[in-house]
């Protein structure tokens, strides 16, 4: 938003509800009344609901469900997360303008969000269905000081983040769970799913990039055929639609908490909240490897570096699976 009407915002949200005349806005902004109006109607063209009455001033009634940050930094609780927002309305993928960001050199925390993504991404190669107006779409800038061997534990710590914010906007907590990598479920269908993209000098970590899909009010019939059956939103599990603002904050302090124990304390220091919400043991499931390879077994646990351990009734058994697909036999993910 440009500095002009955000001023303009501002002094509205401080008046607390009560008319602000267009004289006393143009005395304090220093600009003419003229501009003012300027201003408010372009507030009103980005969704903000701004009633005005000659000889009344003007008035904040309601605010868009948008994630500008004018919206999400006065109620955020971060120290370094998403302090410094990067809002699009729309764009093809907010992990790759993240990714440019962090190549240019952007600081640990940088963060980017869309309304919508024309070309939203997964992991290994998969698109992620993106419409506007409805789920959070978010990717973050991350300069953890750890090795290229201890990085994807911080998916696994993101997932952990992820699915305590889900669990707490929902009415029956106990139906999420974390699949192992990356994806969070509710009551059995993915409702989000997380990629995350490095850049490494030698064997140490230079950046990270964490992208976070998450279906907060998206109707499952709006899906794309090959989504329905094992996709799902949060408001399919609740009574109202998810105020966006409140949800991004809350991920994102959780987030940040979580990925500071993953950085003080490396995974270990994570490994109880995830082993809470993971409930593959004792599944079979198929794990395709980057190479192309599949395998199958059922999940003996998870390893202290996060780790997937499958029994697959050889010798050797269980066997670590540090990278994969995997897919659940029975439910067919």
């Amino acid at each position: 938003m440009n500095p002009g009407p955000a001023r303009i915002l501002d002094a509205l949200r401080r008046a607390g509800g009560r008319s602000c005349s267009g004289e006393l806005l143009s005395e304090s902004q220093g600009i003419s009344r003229a501009q003012i109006w300027k201003h408010v109607e372009t507030l009103r063209a980005t969704g903000y609901k701004i009633e005005g009455e000659r000889g009344d001033g003007y008035r904040l009634v309601a605010t868009p469900d948008r994630l500008y940050p004018e919206e999400v930094l006065p109620a955020l609780k971060t120290r370094w997360l998403a302090r410094d927002l990067r809002y699009f309305d729309e764009i093809d993928s907010t992990n790759r303008v993240a990714l440019e960001l962090a190549r240019e050199g952007a600081a640990h925390g940088t963060t980017v969000v869309a309304d919508s993504q024309t070309a939203g991404r997964g992991r290994l190669g998969r698109s992620f269905f993106s419409p506007p107006g409805t789920n959070l779409y978010t990717s973050i800038v991350l300069r953890p000081a750890v090795t290229t061997v201890e990085a994807p534990a911080w998916i696994l710590a993101s997932a952990v983040a992820v699915a305590d914010t889900i669990a707490g906007f929902v009415s029956d907590p106990e139906q999420v769970e974390i699949k192992w990598p990356n994806d969070v479920l509710l009551g059995g269908r993915k409702t989000c799913g997380i990629l995350m993209e490095l850049g490494a000098e030698a064997t140490r970590v230079a950046y990270l990039v964490l992208g976070i899909g998450v279906n907060l009010n998206v109707d499952p019939a709006e899906f794309p055929e090959e989504f329905r059956r094992t996709a799902t939103s949060l408001r399919e599990h609740r009574e109202d639609p998810v105020e966006r603002v409140p949800f991004a904050c809350r991920l994102y302090e959780n987030l940040e908490s979580t990925l500071d124990t993953c950085q003080r304390e490396g995974f270990a220091g994570v490994l109880p909240r995830f082993e809470r919400l993971f409930r593959m043991v004792g599944r079979p499931i198929r794990v395709r490897d980057l190479d192309g390879g599949v395998r199958g077994g059922t999940v003996a646990g998870i390893d202290g570096d996060g780790a997937l351990l499958l029994d697959t009734g050889g010798a050797g058994s269980p066997e670590r699976v540090v990278a994969g697909d995997v897919t659940l036999e029975k439910e067919r993910m």
